[in-house]
């Protein structure tokens, strides 16, 4: 598995540090979020004028980490620099904002903390409250990740206000605000006040024994930021009872929902249709999360009763990362059930989370899709349930990987065809790509974890997961052979994954690794790496391929007897199925009369069972209608 593309890995030919798309406020009619900010709070007290044990200064060691920090941020991300301590022997008012939060101007900052010199007290709790003044709302009413990042290599010395407090109240307060800590030489106390500030500010601490510690563990946090999650939809605000639902027509969505919080949405139903919905939470990256945290759907009918059901547990605890449920409307064969009714019918969103995690509100985006029936006339195909061609066994492209750069989410998913595929990725961090499948098609591919230099006497061990979702957001369960995780400790790691192929009536079957997939479209690869890994591997990120599959011919279309389509001059077919780089739909609709606007979950619902983790995958589903297939 850890084949020739692993060995170019470890050979030292990765691409460049990649920098993550820039942040944008909303875009368009459609409100597509992307805002997003970083202020960096750096301790300037005293205590970093002392040896950091290379005959540099700490203070010395920081500046030249921050200059690091501000070469990989994206062209123009807005950022900013506030220090404390600078200013006198003696205050615990001395905390300065000396580069105000703006377009990225490098030179600038680099300036700035050239002139910061070490001298007095550690009023951090003070500083992170006026931090996050320092940090821009996101214009046009986006949801952008807002970070504050606090290096420091003491704990606060003045003690009003207390800096957890201070960072819960600001978690708790701020959609999208995440404060990480970076303790730079610091052990006891200290260390535990800035694991307390990270945790309770929906963000994570980074150890920085030393200077080249510090410089990849901030950059890892200013990167992670900048690359956030890319939101989209149209504003809308569920209701707390089904009587307060607002009407929802197909579309794509944006709400947010808190701990222990159940939100409704109305929709009317036709007697004839499939409707898909899917809702994604999108908490912060590595925060606070326990393995049995949960994002449930449901959809009921008026009057009492549950037509689907569906929960995904994030499963690990090693950090959140996007989490997806979806539910489906799917009108039985004989059409006798009070579903398959034309009426009014609820869907519902409930967030469970256990009192120790993430107590911010998430982010919360909905896609609702409609696949209009086939028409009169039309036999579908039968059922495709068995994997054939495309198991385990099935030989994926072999050769020298293709660089690329994957996207923050459903809505920016880079576009695959069949080929070898190389990454990078962080820890905390999902990548994404979609990939074009035909009626009769199906996706499979492998991921494989680089092999990667450690940090001395490094013993923890984290893990690399994978995700597939079809053209309507919905998670494709893998077979046997499959796997969705495994344990990552630097050296080479793959997984297997993939999907049956696509027909019509999969959606009459049980098997939540077939019912998904009867539309063509684009199918999401969703690509983590758990956030442990900030412990294990030297280099910023860590190396990534893919090697990427389209098996099967691809249909004419949905009916029985449908003919392979023709092969178009260079290879390409005729329909959206090619194997080609960028064949994907990038508009987000797939196929089928589907006129929702697609998207994916990340890996949340990924699990193994060793070293803490879980192996087996973690959704319910009740109440689905379930009939056999036939051609």
């Amino acid at each position: 598995m850890a084949g020739g593309a692993l060995f170019a890995l470890v050979a030292g030919v990765l691409p460049a540090a990649a920098t993550a798309p820039a942040a944008g406020g909303a875009e368009g009619q459609d409100g597509a979020e992307g805002g997003g900010s970083l202020v960096m709070v750096l301790d300037s007290s005293g205590s970093m004028a002392d040896d950091d044990g290379t005959g540099r200064t700490r203070m010395e060691s920081a500046r030249a980490a921050v200059g690091t920090v501000v070469d990989a941020l994206p062209d123009g991300h807005p950022a900013g620099l506030r220090v404390y301590g600078a200013d006198r022997p003696q205050g615990c008012t001395d905390t300065r904002l000396v580069r105000p939060v703006g377009a990225l101007d490098r030179a600038a900052m680099k300036k700035a903390v050239a002139g910061v010199r070490p001298r007095g007290d550690t009023p951090i709790g003070l500083s992170l409250q006026k931090a996050a003044e320092d940090l821009p709302e996101a214009s046009g009413g986006a949801i952008g990740t807002r970070t504050i990042l606090l290096i420091s290599d003491g704990e606060d010395n003045c003690g009003t206000p207390e800096p957890c407090e201070v960072a819960e109240q600001l978690g708790r307060e701020g959609v999208g605000l995440r404060i990480d800590t970076v303790g730079f030489q610091v052990e006891g106390a200290a260390r535990e006040q800035l694991e307390c500030i990270a945790e309770a500010g929906n963000g994570r601490y980074y150890d920085a024994p030393d200077a080249d510690a510090l410089a990849r563990q901030l950059q890892r946090s200013a990167q992670l930021s900048a690359g956030g999650y890319r939101l989209k939809g149209d504003r809308i605000e569920g209701g707390a009872t089904t009587a307060k639902a607002p009407s929802m027509a197909p579309g794509q969505y944006l709400d947010t929902i808190g701990p222990g919080e159940k939100r409704y949405y109305a929709v009317d139903l036709d007697a004839a249709s499939t409707a898909d919905f899917a809702a994604t939470a999108v908490p912060q990256p590595g925060a606070a999360v326990d393995s049995l945290d949960a994002l449930s759907t449901g959809l009921v009918y008026d009057g009492g009763g549950t037509c689907d059901s569906d929960t995904g547990r994030f499963l690990q605890q090693e950090g959140a990362t996007p989490l997806t449920s979806a539910v489906a409307r799917i009108p039985s064969e004989d059409g006798d059930r009070r579903c398959d009714e034309a009426g009014h019918y609820r869907l519902v969103v409930e967030r469970e989370s256990k009192k120790v995690s993430d107590s911010a509100r998430w982010p919360l985006e909905l896609v609702y899709g409609v696949e209009k029936p086939l028409a009169d006339g039309v036999t579908p195909a039968q059922s495709r349930t068995e994997y054939g061609k495309g198991d385990e066994h099935a030989a994926l492209p072999t050769g020298d990987p293709r660089d690329v750069r994957g996207g923050t989410g459903f809505n920016d998913a880079t576009s695959l065809g069949r080929g070898v595929w190389r990454d990078r990725i962080l820890p905390s961090q999902t990548l994404w790509y979609k990939v074009p499948a035909g009626w009769g098609q199906q996706v499979r591919y492998d991921v494989e974890f680089a092999n990667e230099p450690t940090v001395d006497g490094s013993a923890a061990s984290s893990y690399g997961g994978t995700q597939l979702f079809t053209p309507a957001r919905f998670p494709v369960d893998g077979g046997s052979g499959f796997s969705s995780m495994t344990l990552y400790s630097g050296k080479p790691a793959a997984l297997r994954m993939g999907s049956v192929p696509v027909a019509w009536t999969n959606r009459y079957e049980s098997r939540s690794a077939v019912r998904p997939v009867h539309a063509d479209g684009g199918f999401y690869i969703a690509v983590t790496l758990g956030a442990k890994a900030a412990e294990i591997a030297e280099n910023p990120r860590i190396g990534v391929v893919l090697r990427v599959a389209v098996v099967g011919d691809e249909l004419a279309g949905p009916q029985h007897g449908a003919p392979a389509l023709a092969e178009k001059a260079g290879g390409a077919k005729s329909g959206n199925g090619g194997n080609t780089a960028g064949a994907a739909d990038s508009g987000g609709a797939g196929g089928a009369g589907w006129t929702g606007i697609a998207a994916v979950c990340g890996a949340g619902a990924l699990v193994v069972l060793a070293v803490g983790f879980l192996l087996v995958r973690g959704r319910r589903r009740t109440g689905r209608q379930t009939t056999g297939g036939r051609a």
